[in-house]
C-alpha cells in the first residue's frame, strides 16, 4: 500500500485543484537561481526532453509535474507506452515536443509575452514505465535585475511566488545550486533556510560538477561538512549546451554522468550516492516518508475541512424541498415570520445584532422626533415675516370704513392664522423622514437563508413598502389637519395665552398704578373745553362700560377703552405738548393719574416710558375721563393728527373729511378728488413705514406682535407633541401590527411558491461545488484511513 501513497496524493491533488480545496498536499518544490539547471534536473529524472529552453527566464508559471509509474507494456497493449496529459485540456500527448509547445502556449496565454510571471500553475501528468512516482513543482528561477521588458519588480514577484510554495509545511524543498559558484552565494539555500531553519525538509542538489575549476571539488559540500542538511546533498551532471545543440539523448547523458562519477578521483568513493538515478530514488523515498509523516495532520485537516464544508452546505439549504408544496409553504411562512419579526424588532430596538457604531432602527425615529423636528419648530420665528406695514394694513382693513376705538380681534385672527400655517411644512417633512426611515429598516431586514431567494426577498420588501405607502397618505393628511384645526379656532381664552399676553405687554416697563375711579366735577360749566356732565351722561348711555372703564366682552376686541378714538391724543407732538405743559388741576377725578404721567422728574418714570406704558395706551396720558387741556392744545400747540386711513402727512392741521381737504400728494392746494385716490393709497403703501407710524400705531403693532408670539408658542408646543403621536399611531404602530398579516395575505399563495423560491444561479452552482468538495473530502478521508502505516 505504501507504493500507492504518491498516486493517492496525486489523485487528491487533482480533485482539490479542480474544486478549489484548501488541503496542502505533500510535494517536492524545486527552487534555484536562473540557469542553475533546475529544468535539466527534471528532464533527467523523467528521462525525456519536454521542458522549454532558451535565454533568460523561461519558466514563468509554476509547473506541477506528476510522474506516474506504469507497468511494463503488454504485446496486446496500445502502441504507445508513455504519454503526457494536461489538466486544462482533455488530450493525451505522446510526442514530448508537443508537450513543450503546449507549455509555451499556455504560459503565453496567461503570463503574456513580456517575460512576466503568473501564480496560476500548469498541471502536467507523465505516465511512463521508466519513472518513479513523484510530484514536483518547478518554479521560476530567482533573478536579481529585470531584463528586457520585464517588470521592474520581477525579483520581488518571483521571490514572493517561491516563498508561497516552500513555506507550506507539507512541501519538501529541492534546493538546486551550481557547484561552480560559491555555496555562500546560493539564493536557493538562503530562501530554504528562511522557512526551514533546521534543514529538516530541504534536499540540496549540486549541478555543474564537471564545470568546476581544475583542482577544486565539492566533496566537503556533498558529505555535509560545509552546510549540513538532514536529507543531505546529491551531485548531478547535466547535459551541456553543446550536448543539447548536438541533440545528445538523455540516456547517453545518464551514462556519461555515471561514467564521470566512477572515474573521478575525488567522487569515485561516493559515486553510489550521486547521480540522477540515485536522486530519483531518494526523492521517491523522501516523498513517501514525508507523506506518511504528514498523514495524521492531513486527516485532522480533512476533518476540519469536512466540518466547514458541511456548515457551508447547510447555509445554502436543501434543494430537495422544491418538489413538495407543503415543505415549500412551510419554508416561505417561516421566512415571512422571520422578516416581520426582524422589522418590528428593529423599530422597537430589541434586535439581536444592534449596531454600536451608529443609530439604527427606532433610535433614528426618536432622533427625527426630538432633534430634527423639534429643532425645525424651534427655528421658526413667529413674526419674522411680518413687518410693521403688514400689521398696520391688517388693522386698517379689519375696521372697514369706520374708525376703530381699539385693536380689532379680526386683525389678530387674520395675522396669526398664516403664522400657524408655517408649522405645516416641518410637520409634513417629519412624516416623510419617518416613512423613509421605515423603508430603510425594511431593506435592512435580511438573513443568510433569505438571501438564497432573491425574488422572495424582493417581494417581501415590496409588500412592506406598499403598506408604508398606503399609510403615508392618511398620516400626512392627519398631520395637515392638525395644523388646520389649530388655525380654525383661535382660542384667546387659553390660560397660557392670557398670562403670556399680559407678561408680553408689560415686558418693556413695569406697569403703572391702576387709577382709581374718578368722581364727576361739581360745576356744570365746561372746564378748558372738557365736556359737561350731560355730555358724559349721554356718552355713557350709548356704550356699555365694564369695570375700570373697559368695554364688556360683547365688544369683541383684544383691548378695550372707554373713550372715542378722536378724544385720545394720537400723535407724538401732541403727547409731547401735553406732557411738557401741565394744566391746572381739573378735579379729583384725574389728579393722581395726571401728576404721575406728566411729571418728567417723577421717580421710576420718564417721558418716553410714560408714553409707552400699557395703561396709557388704553386710557390716555391723563387718565380716564375727559382729556384736560384739549382747548389749550388746539389753540397753542400743534394740531392733532387725524387718524383717518388715507392721510399721508401730519404736519399741518385741517379737516379730516375725504373731500374737504385741500392737500395733494405734492403738497400744493389743489383739490383732493376721487381721481387721485388710487395714487394716494399707493403712495401710502409704498412709503417708508418708519416715517408714517404714529405712537398709537406703534403700540398697536407691538401689542399684536406680542399676542402673535404668545399664541404661536402655544400652538407650536401642541404641534410638537401631537405630530409624533400621530405618526406613531397612523404609520409606525399600524405598520408594525399589520406587516405580518399583509405578508401572509399577499404572498402565501401556492401558485407563487415555485417562483418565490427560485434560487440565484450562482448560488446553485456554489452549492454544487461545495457538495462535490465535501464528497471529495469524505472520500479522501476514507482512503487515508485505509493506508498501511507500517514503516519501511
Amino acid at each position: 500500500m505504501d507504493s500507492d501513497l504518491i498516486k493517492l496524493v496525486n489523485r487528491l491533488q487533482d480533485t482539490f485543484s479542480n474544486l478549489g480545496g484548501e488541503l496542502d498536499m505533500p510535494q517536492l518544490v524545486v527552487v534555484g537561481s536562473q540557469s542553475a539547471g533546475k529544468s535539466s534536473v527534471l528532464e533527467n529524472i523523467v528521462g525525456r526532453d519536454f521542458l522549454p529552453r532558451g535565454q533568460g527566464i523561461v519558466t514563468r508559471r509554476p509547473l506541477v509535474l506528476q510522474l506516474i509509474h506504469t507497468p511494463s507494456p503488454d504485446p496486446a497493449a496500445p502502441t504507445y507506452t508513455e504519454w503526457g496529459q494536461f489538466l486544462h485540456i482533455d488530450k493525451r500527448f505522446t510526442d514530448y515536443n508537443e508537450i513543450r509547445k503546449e507549455i509555451e502556449q499556455e504560459t503565453f496565454r496567461v503570463a503574456g509575452q513580456n517575460k512576466g510571471i503568473s501564480k496560476l500553475p500548469i498541471s502536467l501528468k507523465i505516465y511512463s514505465p521508466d519513472v518513479l512516482d513523484l510530484t514536483l513543482v518547478d518554479l521560476p528561477g530567482l533573478t536579481k535585475i529585470p531584463v528586457g521588458d520585464q517588470p521592474s519588480d520581477i525579483e520581488r514577484q518571483i521571490r514572493g511566488l517561491v516563498v508561497e510554495y516552500i513555506s507550506k509545511p507539507n512541501s519538501v524543498i529541492l534546493a538546486v545550486s551550481a557547484a561552480n559558484v560559491d555555496l555562500a552565494n546560493s539564493d536557493a539555500l538562503k530562501l530554504a533556510r528562511s522557512v526551514d531553519p533546521q534543514g529538516r525538509r530541504t534536499i540540496g542538489v549540486l549541478t555543474k560538477l564537471d564545470l568546476m575549476d581544475a583542482g577544486t571539488n565539492a566533496l566537503d559540500i556533498l558529505t555535509g561538512r560545509v552546510y549540513p542538511l538532514k536529507l543531505g546533498f546529491i551531485g548531478v551532471v547535466n547535459r551541456s549546451q553543446q550536448d543539447i545543440n548536438s541533440e545528445k539523448s538523455l540516456s547517453d547523458a545518464l551514462d556519461s554522468e555515471a561514467e564521470f562519477f566512477r572515474n573521478h578521483a575525488v567522487y569515485r568513493n561516493i559515486a553510489h550516492k550521486n547521480g540522477t538515478k540515485y536522486l530519483a530514488r531518494t526523492l521517491n523515498q523522501v516523498l513517501m516518508n514525508h507523506i506518511r509523516d504528514k498523514l495524521p495532520d492531513m486527516k485532522a485537516r480533512l476533518n476540519t475541512l469536512m466540518g466547514q464544508a458541511q456548515q457551508e452546505l447547510n447555509s445554502f439549504g436543501d434543494a430537495a424541498i422544491y418538489g413538495d408544496k407543503n415543505q415549500q409553504g412551510g419554508l416561505i411562512l417561516r421566512l415571512m415570520n422571520k422578516f416581520a419579526h426582524d422589522f418590528v424588532a428593529s423599530i422597537e430596538g430589541t434586535k439581536v445584532d444592534i449596531s454600536t457604531k451608529e443609530l439604527s432602527g427606532g433610535a433614528r425615529i426618536y432622533y427625527i422626533f426630538n432633534d430634527i423636528f423639534g429643532h425645525a419648530l424651534a427655528c421658526i420665528d413667529s413674526t419674522s415675516n411680518l413687518d410693521n406695514q403688514d400689521i398696520r394694513t391688517a388693522i386698517r382693513n379689519s375696521t372697514g370704513p369706520r374708525p376703530s376705538l381699539f385693536v380689532p380681534e379680526s386683525a389678530f385672527d387674520l395675522l396669526v392664522k398664516p403664522q400657524i400655517k408655517l408649522l405645516e411644512s416641518p410637520s409634513l417633512r417629519c412624516v416623510e423622514l419617518v416613512y423613509e426611515e421605515l423603508v430603510k429598516i425594511c431593506h435592512n431586514c435580511t438573513s443568510v437563508e433569505l438571501e438564497r431567494f432573491p425574488r422572495l426577498h424582493a417581494q417581501l420588501i415590496e409588500c412592506v413598502s406598499e403598506l408604508l405607502r398606503e399609510r403615508l397618505g392618511p398620516t400626512s393628511e392627519y398631520a395637515q389637519s392638525l395644523i388646520e384645526i389649530q388655525a380654525a379656532y383661535i382660542n384667546t381664552n387659553h390660560p397660557a395665552f392670557i398670562s403670556g399676553s399680559a407678561a408680553a405687554a408689560q415686558a418693556a416697563t413695569s406697569p403703572a398704578p391702576k387709577p382709581a375711579q374718578p368722581s364727576r366735577p361739581q360745576s356744570n360749566e365746561p372746564i378748558n373745553g372738557a365736556p359737561t356732565l350731560e355730555d358724559e351722561d349721554e356718552s355713557s348711555t350709548e356704550e356699555p362700560v365694564g369695570a375700570n372703564g373697559v368695554l364688556s366682552r360683547d365688544g369683541r376686541s383684544v383691548s378695550s377703552t372707554l373713550h372715542d378714538r378722536t378724544r385720545i391724543t394720537g400723535s407724538a407732538p401732541t403727547a409731547k405738548a401735553s406732557s411738557s405743559k401741565p394744566h391746572p388741576v381739573q378735579g379729583p377725578r384725574h389728579s393722581s393719574a395726571h401728576s404721575q404721567a406728566t411729571q418728567p422728574g417723577a421717580p421710576g418714570t420718564s417721558p418716553h416710558s410714560a408714553r409707552e406704558t400699557f395703561l396709557n395706551y388704553f386710557f390716555g396720558q391723563n387718565g380716564p375721563g375727559p382729556i384736560a387741556g384739549s382747548t389749550v392744545e388746539r389753540s397753542h400747540g400743534p394740531a392733532p393728527v387725524p387718524t383717518g386711513r388715507d392721510i399721508s402727512h401730519a404736519e399741518t392741521a385741517g379737516p379730516t373729511g375725504l373731500m374737504a381737504g385741500k392737500r395733494t400728494l405734492d403738497g400744493n392746494n389743489a383739490a383732493f378728488d376721487m381721481k387721485s385716490l388710487g395714487k394716494h393709497i399707493e403712495a401710502i403703501s409704498s412709503s417708508e413705514p418708519g416715517s408714517q407710524i404714529t405712537m398709537r400705531e406703534e403700540m398697536e403693532t407691538s401689542l399684536i406682535r406680542s399676542l402673535i408670539a404668545s399664541y404661536f408658542s402655544i400652538v407650536r408646543q401642541s404641534i410638537q407633541d401631537l405630530i409624533p403621536k400621530a405618526i406613531m399611531h397612523f404609520l409606525v404602530n399600524y405598520t408594525s401590527q399589520q406587516v405580518q398579516n399583509r405578508l401572509v395575505a399577499s404572498l402565501y399563495k401556492p401558485e407563487l411558491f415555485a417562483d418565490l423560491l427560485n434560487e440565484d444561479e450562482a448560488l446553485v452552482a456554489e452549492r454544487a461545488r461545495v457538495k462535490a468538495l465535501l464528497d471529495a473530502y469524505k472520500e479522501a478521508f476514507k482512503t487515508l484511513s485505509e493506508v498501511n502505516l507500517k514503516p519501511i
